[in-house]
């Protein structure tokens, strides 16, 4: 093992978490399954990780998988991610291998495999994979075991330098009382792992490497992802020598607007773009000598940009 392989996979968790919030528990089992097969203690041939990850919408099953591929293999573009809801018919297995000779569609090359091929070292990321059919599901049965599939034109393509996340919201609509920061605040975590029987057979849920359930988000969770978003809005605004300040009522305010109970933090993003970059934009382009910008809210309760050192300066709407 070369030493940057060896620092990285003593780093892992820790780095992981600098970007997934409010998860550890989750970060720490794959961290720990990933250093167990890296140094040897994996099955031969299999893939580096196999695992299901549980949970409600919106907490950070995909952006883990995100962060994985690049911390393992240097790009968000070594993630290839599949909507197993596109693969619920028989023939479904056909368009993930390729047809065999003879049939429609001979000459293309499945979708997964010829992928894989040339792209050995990827994470996988199969979305919602209770929605395939079962014989994609038999399918990816071979992948985890033998870590290898035999596509359309019969090349044996190898799985053993990937990853493989299936990921599910299987059962979490039983589970509804613990999704949203109420539920986290007070403690309740019903887990879906019991619901998880009525949609996957035991002998696939053995084949993976851990069953990885995701917790709702906090109240304080959301206000980290926030934090993390607005630096990344910094970071663009930076090669225009752009800063931007944002004081914590904003920050607070945009956690209200942004919160779904059904979508979790996903319409976070949105809703920066939507009060925080649209209004940048108006600023600055009516101020482009201001640099140093801030995001205050006012007495009636709307977010707005001003210049950094005219922030203090009462308006007709006073700010708090």
């Amino acid at each position: 093992m070369k030493e940057k392989e060896q620092s990285q996979l003593i780093h892992l968790a820790e780095d992981l978490k600098s970007h997934v919030i409010g998860q550890d528990d989750a970060v720490d089992k794959i961290a720990k399954a990933i250093r167990r097969n890296r140094v040897g203690l994996g099955t031969p041939n299999r893939p580096i990780g196999s695992f299901l990850f549980v949970g409600p919408t919106g907490v950070g099953k995909t952006e883990l998988s995100k962060q994985l591929a690049i911390e393992l293999f240097g790009s968000a573009d070594s993630m290839i991610r599949f909507d197993m809801s596109e693969y619920m018919e028989k023939h479904s297995v056909a368009k993930l291998v390729g047809a065999p000779p003879g049939y429609v569609g001979y000459d293309e090359a499945g979708q997964l495999t010829e992928k894989v091929r040339r792209n050995p070292y990827s994470l996988i990321l199969l979305d919602e994979v209770e929605k395939a059919h079962p014989d994609v599901m038999h399918m990816f049965l071979q992948v985890l075991d033998d870590g290898r599939l035999t596509d359309g034109q019969g090349r044996t393509v190898s799985f053993k330098d990937a990853i493989i996340i299936m990921t599910s919201n299987a059962g979490t609509g039983k589970a509804e009382a613990s999704v949203g920061f109420g539920a986290a605040r007070e403690g309740r975590t019903n887990s879906v792992l019991g619901e998880l029987g009525n949609f996957f057979s035991p002998e696939f849920m053995n084949r993976f490497d851990g069953i990885i359930e995701f917790k709702a988000l906090s109240k304080d969770n959301l206000l980290q992802i926030v934090e993390l978003m607005l630096a990344d809005v910094n970071k663009r605004l930076s090669s225009n020598n752009i800063h931007l300040d944002v004081t914590d009522k904003v920050k607070e305010k945009l956690v209200d607007l942004g919160y779904d109970p059904k979508m979790g933090a996903r319409p976070l993003r949105r809703t920066i773009q939507d009060y925080i970059e649209d209004a940048i934009t108006d600023y600055y382009l009516e101020n482009p000598s201001e640099k140093n910008l801030k995001a205050v809210m006012t007495s009636k309760g709307n977010i707005q940009i001003k210049s950094a050192k005219k922030a203090e300066v009462k308006t007709s709407e006073k700010e708090v």
